[in-house]
């Protein structure tokens, strides 16, 4: 679908973040003249959070941390990020409309994306010739398109990301570099945001900003000034040299690949509108919604699968089961006798660990051939918030283990388990994740859990989901989207009600 803006506005031509330079080399990296029949565009959805993970306005602060599951019931990718490109001249406007974008949407799930943190690494030489105002920042080369394309294309697939920090007072990047997750919407705004063709595949809607020239210099003189530090001189000598210049060779030419032309920039909300009533249509499209009934039955008289692990039923656990189990049990003997439980099924949980043969000194200085934990680390990982309760007896037997915390819940109207709250290790890459939930019964929560562990690169097969209690359902879920995870719990529960709650159960945890 291609939506093209009446052009019944003025529409100057502006000037802008450009870039003097090798005409037909780097007008080879745009797409051949835009066909006038137009295909379907391919569905797509999404995923990603932002950082900070809110946006103020002027009525409202907009959260955007967060999301819906990008998965189906297999644990597999079922949709993609919507990706909005918005590409124009220098300060033509593109971060106010895509602020307005985020605020006419009213989704909690958006990432706002700028080209400005691609700007690549400057060498000693081009150093010196950006604080004399004579480097070229708006010329196709002055950015890392491979490095661009990778984050988005990995960003749209729902994995987490990191994004580099540009200085613009040093033009040069910063050491810390911010971490991208997780969103329904990713905007991602830049000069050069047409001008690749790798790049343009990844764009969803692709939105040509167009502001008139003398407004533009402006504000950028502006910003400049006020923002980067700079000199009037020398913000008006890079402007004639470079920015214009590059405008009317590599930008402005871009105008006619955009789906839509927002004359004005952020002032034209009958632009904006459309653009928001087109996405939310998308976003309806891919909406995926969780069958939990069907869920429930699509596993019913298989055997259980043989990554599930569950802790010995002897006399003592049996009875600890007893008591915690117990409505007329009071508060403080369910504590204690949880927390016993607790302890065993991390003990046993440790037991699949990787290990390896080693031989010590004693004291008394004889051999002793026992073995120890090979790998790298141990990170532990709750669910909140019952999942929390099982950290102090994690934390008991791991030595230094790092903890993390992931928030999910059901959203009500849609069935659908949302994240609301992460915080990870860094790293966690070659790390055994203990994932500990208290309880486990449609396995919706544990399954959005595990896959947002696999988008910050863990591993499946170093992934423990530690419970006190399973539900049948449950167990089948999570080992069928993901076989090599090792499932750990104490006992399995046949039945779920109407309710998805376990039967027999053992109440609200």
């Amino acid at each position: 679908m291609e939506i093209q803006v009446p052009e019944h506005e003025s529409m100057d031509k502006a000037t802008t973040r450009s870039d003097s330079g090798s005409s037909e080399e780097s007008l080879d990296r745009l797409l051949p003249p835009v066909n006038t029949t137009l295909s379907p565009r391919k569905r797509t959805t999404s995923q990603c959070k932002s950082e900070p993970p809110l946006l103020r306005t002027s009525k409202r602060t907009i959260y955007t941390a967060g999301r819906p599951p990008w998965y189906n019931e297999q644990g597999t990718q079922s949709k993609e990020a919507f990706v909005i490109g918005l590409c124009g001249g220098s300060a033509c406007g593109k971060t106010t409309v895509a602020r307005k974008i985020i605020e006419a949407l009213d989704v909690p799930w958006v990432v706002l994306l700028s080209m400005d943190s691609f700007y690549k690494v400057l060498s000693p030489e081009q150093q010196q010739l950006a604080a004399s105002n004579d480097y070229n920042f708006d010329h196709v080369d002055a950015f890392d398109f491979v490095l661009l394309v990778h984050t988005l294309r990995k960003l749209k697939q729902g994995k987490s990301v990191k994004i580099p920090v540009y200085d613009f007072t040093t033009h040069g990047r910063q050491k810390e570099w911010k971490i991208v997750y997780g969103a329904s919407v990713i905007i991602f705004e830049g000069i050069m945001s047409f001008a690749d063709k790798e790049l343009l595949k990844l764009l969803d809607m692709k939105i040509f900003v167009d502001t008139d020239s003398d407004i533009r210099l402006v504000r950028r003189l502006q910003r400049d000034i006020t923002e980067r530090g700079r000199e009037i001189e020398g913000v008006i000598k890079q402007y004639n040299k470079f920015v214009k210049p590059a405008f009317e060779q590599y930008i402005e030419p871009t105008m006619r690949l955009a789906d839509i032309v927002v004359p004005r920039g952020g002032g034209n909300m009958v632009a904006i509108d459309l653009i928001v009533q087109h996405v939310h249509s998308q976003l309806e499209e891919r909406k995926l919604r969780w069958d939990m009934a069907a869920l429930a039955s699509a596993h019913q008289f298989q055997p259980l699968p043989e990554t599930l692990s569950v802790l010995k039923s002897t006399p003592q656990v049996k009875g600890m089961h007893t008591i915690i189990r117990n409505k007329e049990t009071s508060r403080d003997e369910f504590i204690f006798y949880s927390k016993r439980l607790m302890r065993l099924l991390i003990e046993h949980a440790l037991s699949f660990l990787p290990s390896q043969s080693i031989t010590v000194q004693t004291p008394q200085d004889q051999d002793y051939d026992g073995r120890t934990f090979h790998g790298k680390r141990i990170t532990g990982v709750s669910i909140l918030r019952a999942g929390e309760t099982m950290e102090p007896a994690l934390r008991a037997v791991c030595k230094d283990v790092r903890i993390g915390k992931i928030l999910i819940q059901t959203n009500q109207d849609t069935g659908e388990p949302e994240l609301h709250y992460l915080r990870l290790p860094k790293d966690i890459t070659e790390d055994h994740v203990i994932l500990m939930d208290c309880t486990v019964s449609t396995g919706a929560a544990a399954m959005m859990a595990v896959r947002v562990l696999l988008d910050h690169d863990a591993q499946e097969d170093k992934i423990f989901l530690v419970s006190l209690l399973m539900a049948e359902m449950g167990v089948h879920s999570v080992a069928y989207a993901f076989p090599q995870v090792k499932i750990i719990t104490t006992a399995v529960d046949k039945k779920v009600n109407d309710l998805f709650h376990i039967i027999p159960g053992i109440g609200k945890y």
